[in-house]
Formats: C-alpha cells, sequence, structure tokens
C-alpha cells in the first residue's frame, strides 16, 4: 500500500464536507480540482472519507458502488437530492462541480 499523503487526504475531505446537501459531484469531478485522477479520489474516500458526507461523491453515470446504493438512498432522500422516478441520481439537477462551485 502507498504510503498517504496527507495534504492530498485533508484537501479532498475539505472539498467533499462543501457539496451542498442535495447536491453530488464525481470522483472526475474532485480529482480534476485536486489531481490525481478518479481512482486515487476513490481509494482515499474509501479509507479516510467516513466522517464526511461520502454519498455526495458519486461516479460519473450518478451511480454508487452497490454497497452503498441503500445508505446513500437514505441521505438523499433526507436531503432532498434530485432523483429520478427510477430512484436514480438525476445528475443534471443534482450534480454541484468543485471547479466552479456551482
Amino acid at each position: 500500500m502507498a504510503p498517504v499523503d496527507e495534504t492530498y487526504v485533508e484537501s479532498l475531505l475539505d472539498l467533499v464536507e462543501q457539496v451542498p446537501p442535495g447536491r453530488v459531484t464525481t470522483y472526475g469531478a474532485l480529482a480534476a480540482v485536486l489531481g490525481g485522477g478518479p481512482r486515487r479520489v476513490g481509494t482515499a474516500l474509501a479509507r479516510h472519507g467516513a466522517p464526511v458526507p461520502w454519498w455526495r461523491v458519486v461516479r460519473a453515470d450518478g451511480s454508487l458502488p452497490p454497497s452503498h446504493g441503500e445508505r446513500a438512498r437514505a441521505h438523499y432522500r433526507a436531503e432532498g437530492t434530485p432523483l429520478r422516478a427510477s430512484g436514480a441520481l438525476d445528475m443534471p439537477r443534482a450534480f454541484w462541480d468543485p471547479a466552479t462551485d456551482d
């Protein structure tokens, strides 16, 4: 296992905390701001993301790993995150871009 880049992890966790309730961003969007690529973001969140709103970070297609689905959906409902009739995230309405803070 590679050594932890604490500065990167802290920057990532700070950025995830900025995602507004009811909105989501993607691993790739965070990587575009922080560098390193989506997998680096995902690995860092998997190891260190428990204290932040991890459910607000999703794959580019708006999905989460199956193991997170039900827990995340409860948060989405509580926060009023836009969902489609199918229960999937409505990415055009829910997406928050960390590069533009919009």
